[in-house]
């Protein structure tokens, strides 16, 4: 359970990081807070948007996915809070995994970073192998390499290669490939919003909530959620517990936007700019989701929408054919986007990670042209391409979402830790009426979690036990914390 100094924390983050030995260095300070409200738009609205609105409206929710999305909202809200005082007041990459290390120790951060690597790989490889079958649509492209029946997905497979290229060469280009895509999306959700709501018809939103229902259940109780299990519930559907288990789902579509605090190194005023970057990104995200999903339910009868292309069906479903190719385009460039920056934020953890020496110094190298973790961002973008074209992943999206939550958890959970052992610690933006509001995050958090069914925790769980296999082997004994522990040991004899 050693902790890392913050001392040592801002000293590798600041600008006399040490040059010269493998795997440090400094990342390029580059990007403002436009700049993190493009990379934290740009993997906020992607999936989420695009396909868990008909997903969880059909199954769990019905008109009330509006209020599922809200209530999603409103917990990444509290968890932004308690990232917002973090990443102000410790700016480096790795976010919730550098916090941890700071607050609860190197095994803590080792499970947070092994579980944020899980978040971005898998959603990045998920969220490839939509942008495929959407580009199929578009272009009438062959199912036979860009959908879901093919042996080989060459569409996601090409776009992850391409990406993985953007990201490695800089986060300047990076920066401007993603606020391009940015643009495009967000008109095109605005654009929805404002023609959908000529065709809104109240029968379509009533009954807003609609009764619980039971369903089948399978004979292991694996796809059921966990409090229901729990509690000895019977599983069912819509209602109340409908509605939390679709806001556990479509907490997915929030996932990423700790991606903003990743960024932290290369913020050219940290301290200002990192809390207006998650703030702004999860305020436009909200609004987008809340507006787009009321249009769609009340566009079509929620038991007709399209599970695969929600927005695009509804449409077809009132005669405005000719908007459904605008919207295809919006999800190229939406999952465009969060392809490209789940790729940037996987490079950022594993540079923290080696750094520190939990990872072998190699893997986080910086290039000395490029100023990215080249090394890393190679190694990831190579198996995200090899998971994204030969594993179909849909089934396993709610890992992203567990991954997320628990993350979250830790976060929150830091902030009065680190009030408490560094009171005099500066912090440009204090996260109000703590410790009850972190915990309230925490709390709110755990509780998404168990709506989300038991074969989802028993791979999580499997995941962290991976995880630590590796710590076990290499990181405890190769770590700086280790190395400092070591030396302390030997200066005290």
């Amino acid at each position: 359970m050693r902790t890392k100094p913050i001392e040592v924390v801002l000293a590798q983050s600041g600008d006399q990081a040490e040059e010269g030995r493998e795997g440090d260095g400094r990342l390029r300070r580059r990007l403002g807070p436009l700049d993190l409200m493009g990379f934290g738009i740009g993997i906020v609205i992607g999936t989420g948007i695009f396909t868990l609105t008909g997903i969880e409206a059909r199954d769990h929710a019905g008109p009330a996915v509006i209020v599922a999305f809200a209530l999603a909202g409103v917990a990444s809200l509290l968890a932004a809070l308690c990232y917002a005082e973090l990443a102000s007041s410790v700016p480096t990459a790795g976010s919730a995994y550098t916090y941890a290390y700071a607050t609860m120790g190197e095994v803590v951060a080792w499970i947070i970073g092994w579980d944020l690597v899980l978040e971005f790989a898998l959603g990045a490889a998920v969220v490839a192998r939509g942008w495929s079958g959407y580009l199929a649509e578009l272009f009438d492209l062959p199912g036979a390499f860009f959908g879901e029946d093919s042996v080989v997905n060459l569409g996601a497979v090409a776009i992850v290669l391409l990406l993985g290229a953007v990201a490695t060469i800089g986060i300047r280009q990076s920066s401007r490939v993603t606020n391009l895509l940015v643009v495009v999306k967000v008109a095109i959700c605005v654009f929805v919003v404002i023609a959908g709501a000529f065709f809104i018809k109240a029968a379509n939103l009533t009954p807003f909530v609609p009764p619980s229902q039971p369903v089948e259940d399978d004979a292991s109780g694996l796809t059921r959620p966990l409090s229901q299990l729990l509690f000895g519930l019977d599983p069912s559907a819509f209602g109340v517990a409908g509605v939390l288990t679709a806001a556990a789902v479509v907490f997915f579509a929030y996932t990423g936007f700790e991606a903003v605090a990743n960024l932290g190194e290369e913020t050219r005023n940290p301290r200002r700019d990192l809390p207006l970057g998650l703030f702004g990104t999860l305020g436009v995200s909200a609004l987008l989701y809340v507006a787009v999903s009321f249009v769609v339910v009340g566009m079509v009868d929620y038991r007709q929408i399209d599970r695969g292309a929600p927005i695009a069906s509804a449409f077809d479903a009132v005669g405005a054919g000719w908007a459904s190719s605008l919207v295809s385009i919006a999800a190229v460039a939406g999952l465009t986007s969060v392809i490209l920056v789940d790729i940037v934020a996987i490079g950022r953890i594993g540079f923290a990670m080696s750094r520190d020496r939990l990872l072998p110094p190699k893997v986080g190298a910086v290039h000395p042209r490029w100023g990215t973790p080249y090394r890393t961002t190679i190694a990831v973008t190579v198996g995200i391409a090899l998971l994204a074209g030969f594993v179909p992943l849909s089934s396993l999206a709610n890992l992203v979402s567990i991954g997320t939550l628990f993350a979250f958890v830790v976060v929150s959970v830091a902030v009065p830790v680190l009030r408490r052992t560094r009171p005099q610690l500066s912090r440009p933006f204090r996260v109000p009426l703590s410790p009850v509001l972190p915990m309230v995050s925490a709390l709110a958090c755990l509780y998404l979690m168990t709506n989300l069914s038991v074969e989802t925790w028993l791979r999580f769980l499997a995941w962290l036990g991976i995880g630590m296999v590796v710590y076990l082997t290499y990181g405890r004994r190769n770590s700086r914390a280790a190395e400092r522990e070591a030396q302390g040991a030997g200066s005290a004899r």
